[in-house]
């Protein structure tokens, strides 16, 4: 049985041509999912009764069990969902001036194994699919009883890995007849897969794009993100300058401090220079630190960012969410799956 948040509203309608309805029952039922949140296809009002039987029959409307919810002093709220198959993955929803920022999850596990970061504990299992995406914001949303304004994608997993998908699951959060998300409050974070990042350039919704950085030359990009093995630093550079030229839109580069690794003075200013001339901006993350891999958070945030900043570089240190709870992307996951 096919869970009706797969579908992007073309193949809702796809779907009821092909059972005889009208094209625009599409548009009620997206309406009633997405802009009333409603749970139940028997709540559908104006929909006809035969109709919500057959919907009711062929396709699922629920959302994910929450195993485990834990919620920060500072209101950040961690959830650990239950997939059909019995895998576990994390969302997380930060509360912000500007709104309410859902953090989704893109990949059951992940491949790229950077160094410093707990999803690379748990090796990818398979790539959700935009139903099992577009179902971390609805569970949220019907959980915390608010309406998400912002989704970044920077859960577990690489979402280039998983390109068409998370493609698909923007199309459906970002459609006016739907969740209407705004293309520039969704952001798509890459470690770097420049071909994809091509790709995108080329994609059509104007979403913002981060990439995780992390290092200001190869060697030590090499010693934290094994992908740098495959896209160099001036690769990837060369990528970005194309995606600016393309779409006109600013990158952010997301740069976590990690101590006496990549947070020195002359770390400083290579990044300084390797960033110069780019359309972007320097999101430095103090780190949460990950007992299995010996990294621990730098003491020289300020220091770094004064130096980008005395360098012309615009920068900003990103307000810490969840430190009091397990704080760092997949560290929920992999303590409940036995790995921490």
């Amino acid at each position: 049985m096919k869970h009706i948040y797969n579908y992007s509203l073309e193949e809702l309608t796809d779907y009821f041509k092909s059972i005889q309805q009208k094209p625009f029952r599409a548009k009620q039922v997206f309406q009633w999912l997405y802009q009333k949140m409603v749970f139940d296809f028997q709540d559908m009002s104006n929909v006809s009764k035969d109709l919500r039987e057959q919907l009711t029959q062929e396709m699922k409307i629920d959302v994910f069990e929450i195993k485990e919810k834990q919620v920060s002093v500072d209101g950040t709220a961690k959830y650990l969902f239950k997939l059909e198959d019995g895998h576990l993955i994390e969302t997380v929803l930060m509360k912000h001036d500007y709104g309410q920022s859902l953090c989704v999850t893109s990949q059951v596990g992940c491949n790229m194994k950077c160094s410093f970061c707990a999803s690379g504990l748990l090796r990818k299992q398979r790539n959700l699919t935009a139903g099992e995406m577009v179902n971390q914001v609805m569970a949220v949303a019907r959980d915390s009883q608010i309406r998400i304004s912002h989704v970044v994608i920077m859960g577990t997993g690489e979402p280039f890995d998983n390109y068409d998908e998370v493609m698909k699951f923007v199309r459906i959060i970002n459609h006016p007849h739907g969740l209407a998300i705004g293309a520039r409050h969704i952001t798509i974070s890459t470690c770097g897969l420049v071909p994809m990042i091509e790709r995108y350039s080329h994609e059509g919704p104007q979403t913002n794009l981060a990439i995780s950085l992390h290092a200001p030359n190869d060697d030590i990009r090499n010693q934290l993100m094994p992908v740098n093995k495959v896209y160099n630093m001036d690769v990837l550079r060369e990528s970005i300058k194309k995606y600016i030229e393309v779409t006109n839109r600013r990158v952010t580069f997301e740069y976590i401090l990690l101590n006496g690794i990549n947070d020195s003075l002359s770390c400083a200013r290579q990044l300084a220079h390797y960033v110069r001339g780019l359309n972007v901006y320097i999101n430095l993350i103090p780190y949460n630190s990950v007992d299995e891999h010996g990294y621990q958070a730098s003491q020289h945030v300020e220091e770094f960012k004064d130096e980008l900043l005395r360098l012309k570089i615009n920068c900003t240190v990103r307000k810490e969410h969840g430190r009091d709870i397990d704080g760092a992307c997949g560290q929920l996951r992999a303590k409940r799956s036995g790995v921490i």
